[in-house]
């Protein structure tokens, strides 16, 4: 449902600045409110689960997101859909990472988690890109407000299903991280501000070198609290692990490519081949189809060759898409240019965000679930966060569309590369130790 609503604001977008006469910069806090708001609590939403009871959290963030939905579905003017964009981050902030939590908690290590995170894994990606055929048709058919107010059923639906399915936790015992929550939802607020700011006014903006500079001293004073609190809102022995610390590290990166892909390329069939919303939409539907079948190879391959390996295979394809999107220019064809490419993106999105995922997480304690699943969305949001900023920097002395989409598919590549070093260095060597070890107790 979040990274659904998420994407469907891409699409979105131009319908929403005509039906309430938004401002362009008005119409970028759209987006912006909710990305900094939902990256800046990401970690004390993520703790207040492990401290609080997961499915009570859980409720909880699902209410306020679903409120939140309906009240942008409801919007009238500027502030009050910046608002209330604002107030969907709060919720989104409790339930992504409550929901990985809760998954890790309920399915034992094996087989049965494995799916269950290959399923959670698959969403992130193939829930981006339905977001934005669906956005598109809504835009197009209806109109942009149903796609917000169509979370308040399915919201209700699964606030009965957590009631019914999900088994209660209980509440630690402890002195919660006042601290480590203040000092982590400022540090990463005022981050994923300048980043926003960098993208808007430049990287030597004094919008975006202050917060950015501020940010990385509170985000060093929070690591410091962290390293000495009793219970700590991100205990730092998360990163004792280097697959954890890699997969955070090729997440960050792999998100920020994706998700800044989806945008620009958004961008380039609406401005450059003149696409309405809805066409817009469904060009993305190649990557979608195939990433949702290859995602439901990820079991039993990783099964058999190992986590590590599907997700190097599959950033390798995704990369082998992004290098093919480079030579695209305002006379290719959508079929050769973009469809192609697409497919072996979606191939290899479907085989990398399971594995991903279940590597951000593996051999976290139970105590830990909820600032595990935390670490593996701070870095997905940043990531996001980052990916858009840092390609829209670089594709900034682009002349036309089609160039400034090329340049971003370049940046792309880098970014993609990138992701592929840390997850053959860090998770690789350390998943193949991991399953010789298995292979050794049998």
């Amino acid at each position: 449902m979040i990274v659904l609503d998420n994407s469907i604001i891409f699409t979105g977008l131009p319908e929403i600045a005509a039906t309430l006469g938004l401002s362009t910069t008005g119409l970028s806090w759209v987006q912006n409110a909710y990305t900094l708001v939902f990256g800046g609590l990401l970690l004390l939403g993520a703790r207040a689960g492990d401290l609080l009871g997961r499915r009570q959290v859980f409720i909880v963030g699902l209410t306020v997101f679903g409120f939140a939905s309906l009240l942008v579905g409801a919007a009238q003017s500027e502030a009050w859909i910046i608002a209330a964009r604002a107030l969907q981050g709060v919720g989104a902030a409790v339930v992504a990472p409550a929901s990985l939590a809760l998954i890790t908690a309920t399915f034992p290590a094996g087989r049965e988690r494995v799916r269950a995170v290959a399923a959670y894994g698959t969403t992130a990606g193939v829930g981006a890109s339905i977001g934005l055929v669906v956005g598109g048709a809504l835009a197009h058919w209806l109109s942009w407000r149903i796609g917000f107010l169509v979370n308040v059923p399915i919201g209700a639906l699964l606030i009965l299903a957590a009631l019914r399915f999900v088994p209660s936790t209980r509440p630690v015992r402890g002195r919660f991280d006042v601290i480590g929550a203040l000092t982590s939802t400022a540090g990463m607020g005022l981050l994923v501000y300048g980043i926003v700011e960098s993208a808007e006014r430049g990287w030597a903006s004094p919008t975006a070198v202050v917060p950015i500079g501020v940010g990385l001293a509170i985000v060093a004073l929070f690591v410091t609290n962290e390293s000495r609190a009793q219970q700590p809102i991100m205990p730092l022995r998360l990163f004792s692990s280097r697959v954890r610390s890699g997969a955070a590290i090729a997440r960050l990166l792999f998100a920020g490519t994706m998700i800044a892909f989806f945008f620009f390329t958004t961008q380039f069939l609406q401005g450059v081949y003149g696409w309405n919303p809805l066409q817009a939409g469904l060009a993305f539907l190649p990557m979608t189809v195939v990433q949702f079948g290859s995602s439901l190879l990820v079991p039993r391959l990783s099964s058999r060759f190992g986590n590590g390996r599907v997700l190097v295979a599959g950033l390798i394809l995704v990369l082998g898409g992004m290098a093919w999107m480079t030579q695209l220019t305002a006379g290719t064809s959508y079929l050769v240019g973009v469809a192609m490419p697409m497919v072996l993106m979606g191939l290899g999105q479907g085989l990398a965000f399971g594995p991903l995922t279940a590597s951000g997480i593996t051999g976290a304690r139970q105590t830990d679930a909820g600032a595990a699943s935390g670490v593996v969305n701070t870095a997905h949001q940043l990531g996001s966060t980052l990916g858009i900023a840092v390609l829209t920097a670089v594709s900034a002395d682009a002349t036309d569309s089609a160039a400034r989409a090329v340049d971003t598919y370049v940046g792309g590549v880098v970014m993609l590369v990138s992701a592929l070093v840390a997850a053959v260095l860090l998770i690789l060597p350390a998943a193949a130790a991991d399953r010789r070890y298995e292979r050794s107790r049998v």
